[in-house]
């Protein structure tokens, strides 16, 4: 704890009296400095609290003794009466008083070196309790990354240690840790201080809160925030260095990590794109615990270098269980998770496509980068391949002679609808974006297969359409997107 004049004056063995500028009790004093000189300002480095019998104090400097103190940033001035003054000079206690320089009238028994052993020794004192803090600090936060318990407990425990909050953001600025949970809020406004901070750290004032931004190693892959009402002091500040250390080193160790399974998550792709599905899917089983079943829904991410590594690092922190990986200039993403598909919106630069065959994972993968190309091309955070297939083919086709199709074709199904006896428009588009597979058309629906199958036999049946048939299909869906 800083010591300040208001902790000398409860020294009650010094008897110092408080003369003025009460306000300023609570400043911290660095140092004590005995001196005579009728302008000492030009030998402070601020913070010190001056001693001075006033052997060259002349009544009528007085506010210009007091200015040049504030000018050098003193934190009090001790006046000892009795030698060259029998009391503090009223002046002296006027001018310290305007300006709230905290002044301390010494009695004739309290010599000069009494109060520079008392300061000297708390000064010692705080030194000793900063480095038996930091000390604790380092050990306690070394103790936690040793156990492996993940990011999470290491930002907690620094929360603690601190007395402040904790956020531990990726290189887009997104939140990968927080302590605690409320701290998110700070995420947005913080967003601005980040592009100014590519290496090293930098302070900032954010909603009020002292805030010291640090960069996780070399390359920026994330930054560590920590906030409090006050400024952290030196023991907190190197508390935070060294959890920015040990955070630093970890990425490092999941950037090892990261990359031996990106070569693998490469490789088993390759497996599945050549067609030997069984052994890439068995594997990817064992080793990250999850993959598909089999073809399905596939999503090509594609964008500059910096967006796709962007990517990955939040995949890799965020989906662990998701089967991903690098395919040329690409990110090949198998199954179709709403968070997966909100990645080009926290991503500047990156685009997605959907593919929805179930034919084969080459197919998919195809299909899929096809339509993210689209995407890039349009300027679309995502498209889906059957939408990209559609929209080429009405391309071809007069608008006005689509519409006039399209009204007639699907009349029967917009008056049954109106009615609200069922939901075949919406039924026949989902059966349709899933090549009428009943399972996971009914399971996106949210209702039973045989609900599904019911209300597509009504459609065959209020269209006079086989169903059936590719092309009776390939009409529909073309009327769906007019």
């Amino acid at each position: 704890m800083a010591l300040t004049p208001r902790a000398l004056v409860a020294r009650h063995s010094l008897g110092l009296r408080v003369r003025a500028g009460r306000a300023g009790l609570d400043r911290e004093i660095t140092w004590v400095h005995p001196t005579e000189l009728a302008d000492p300002s030009p030998y402070l480095d601020g913070g010190e609290l001056l001693l001075t019998t006033g052997l060259t104090f002349a009544a009528e400097q007085a506010s210009d003794y007091v200015g040049r103190l504030v000018g050098a940033n003193v934190t009090g001035l001790g006046f000892g009466v009795g030698l060259s003054h029998a009391e503090v000079p009223g002046e002296l206690v006027e001018a310290a008083e305007r300006v709230g320089l905290p002044l301390l009238e010494v009695p004739v028994p309290t010599p000069f070196i009494a109060i520079t052993k008392a300061v000297s020794a708390a000064l010692a004192a705080e030194q000793y309790e900063s480095v038996v803090r930091t000390g604790r600090g380092q050990q306690e936060l070394t103790r936690t990354a040793l156990r492996r318990s993940g990011p999470g407990a290491l930002v907690r425990r620094l929360a603690q240690l601190v007395d402040g909050w904790v956020l531990l953001l990726d290189g887009t600025g997104g939140v990968r840790e927080s302590a605690p949970a409320s701290a998110r809020s700070f995420a947005e406004p913080l967003r601005a201080e980040l592009d100014r901070v590519r290496t090293g750290s930098r302070l900032a004032t954010v909603a009020g809160e002292e805030v010291v931004v640090q960069a996780l190693g070399t390359r920026t892959r994330g930054f560590l925030a920590v906030g409090r009402p006050t400024r952290l002091d030196a023991a907190g500040q190197h508390i935070v260095t060294t959890a920015t250390a040990l955070l630093s080193l970890a990425q490092e160790r999941d950037r090892a990590r990261g990359a031996m399974f990106r070569g693998l998550r490469a490789g088993l792709l390759r497996l599945l794109l050549d067609g030997r599905t069984e052994l890439a899917l068995d594997t990817a089983r064992t080793v990250f615990g999850d993959a598909p079943a089999g073809p399905g829904p596939v999503v090509v991410l594609v964008g500059t270098a910096r967006a796709r590594a962007a990517a990955l690092e939040i995949l890799e922190s965020e989906h662990e269980r998701a089967f991903f990986a690098e395919h040329g200039e690409t990110v090949v993403v198998l199954g179709e998770e709403p968070e997966i598909l909100n990645l080009p919106e926290r991503i500047t630069g990156l685009h997605a496509g959907v593919s929805l065959s179930t034919v084969d994972f080459e197919l998919a993968r195809r299909r899929a980068e096809q339509a993210a190309e689209a995407a890039r091309s349009a300027g679309r955070p995502t498209v889906r391949h059957a939408d990209h297939a559609a929209d080429g083919v009405l391309a071809l086709i007069d608008p006005a002679a689509a519409r006039g199709f399209a009204r007639e074709l699907l009349a029967p199904l917009r008056e049954h609808d109106a009615t609200g006896r069922g939901e075949l428009l919406e039924s026949l588009r989902c059966w349709l974006e899933h090549n009428g597979h009943w399972d996971a058309a009914a399971a996106r629906l949210g209702v039973h297969r045989h609900t599904l199958r019911n209300r597509i036999t009504k459609v065959a049946e209020l269209t006079g359409r086989d169903l059936g048939s590719p092309g009776v299909r390939a009409e529909l869906w073309l009327a769906l997107q007019v």
